[in-house]
């Protein structure tokens, strides 16, 4: 199928209410505050995320890299042109033949983008159409199209105050955190630019949770803009079904169990805004740990994936 023909579909299914997906570390609507957290049936991808903000334009884009980020995350690097968006947001994902939209949030920073012209997505296998088109079928070269969409990401303005961010991800919700993770580390870089007004975070810990340390994506990344930028990003890594040892690289910022309320209280100060994405029960249990350790609902931003 043509772009454009695709985009015939891709608008014709989607004004008829096309049925069905369930997002590969696919995210509910974002939410501010924790009231709004009650877990409700499963929902249609574009059912679940009407309310949300998308771009109005579909943009072709071509598969232009592949690789394996774990045993059961194949990571796609796709070229698109005329294409923005926010670090945290998530794209509608078409594929010509495939009546189902995929939807995967970014694991790239905007920079990335601006830079070479492509975005990232990390994708779970599951036998849901897309995820496993994208495991099965999908090649380099391989066509479609693209639509942003989301109301969770960091993009501060100028004259912004200055905040601590604290990234809190369970399982493939590392996607939308890890590219807020690439922005914030951005910004550090540019803040000594001349003329740079963007504010950069004052502090940034990530707060990890997977069953194993093989399931942790991104960690070399991440432990490197730890060693690159020492006292403003900062990572724990936490395995929840891991009986081996831990490899020695990782030991320094691993350790066994869940996400405890002794981890994030001394997380917790007055500038602190805290994104989390992850599995229902974990952002939930999280999020009423911050709220007794003394962050107001207002500073809790999340999605969570079904």
């Amino acid at each position: 199928m043509t772009p454009p023909c695709l985009f015939t579909s891709a608008a014709r299914n989607i004004s008829s209410g096309i049925t069905g997906f369930l997002r590969q570390g696919t995210l509910c609507s974002c939410a501010f505050t924790r009231r709004h957290m009650t877990t409700r049936r499963q929902t249609d991808h574009l059912e679940r995320t009407a309310s949300n903000y998308r771009q109005m334009s579909i943009f072709p884009a071509r598969v232009s890299g592949i690789s394996m980020e774990s045993d059961s995350v194949r990571r796609l690097q796709l070229e698109v042109k005329g294409f923005t968006f926010k670090a945290g947001q998530w794209v509608d994902f078409f594929i010509p033949g495939l009546e189902k939209v995929g939807g995967f949030s970014m694991c790239s920073a905007p920079s990335l983008l601006q830079r070479e012209g492509v975005i990232e997505l990390a994708v779970k296998y599951t036998p849901h159409p897309p995820a496993h088109w994208v495991h099965t079928k999908c090649a380099v070269d391989s066509k479609v199209a693209v639509r942003v969409g989301g109301d969770f990401y960091y993009d501060p303005a100028p004259g912004d105050a200055p905040v601590d961010l604290l990234l809190v991800a369970g399982g493939v919700g590392i996607n939308p955190l890890y590219s807020i993770l690439l922005h914030a580390a951005d910004l550090l870089r540019s803040s000594h630019t001349p003329g740079n007004r963007l504010p950069s975070p004052g502090h940034t810990h990530l707060l990890y949770s997977a069953k194993s340390t093989q399931e942790l994506l991104f960690k070399s990344t991440i432990m490197e803009m730890c060693r690159e930028f020492p006292g403003k990003i900062s990572c724990s890594f936490n395995v929840t079904r891991q009986t081996e040892d831990i490899d020695q690289e990782l030991q320094p910022y691993s350790r066994y169990g869940r996400i405890s309320q002794e981890q994030l209280r001394p997380l917790v100060t007055e500038r602190t805004l805290c994104y989390m994405c992850g599995p229902p029960p974990m952002v939930e249990n999280a999020s009423d740990m911050l709220v007794a350790a003394g962050l107001s609902d207002d500073r809790i931003r999340y999605e969570k994936w079904w």
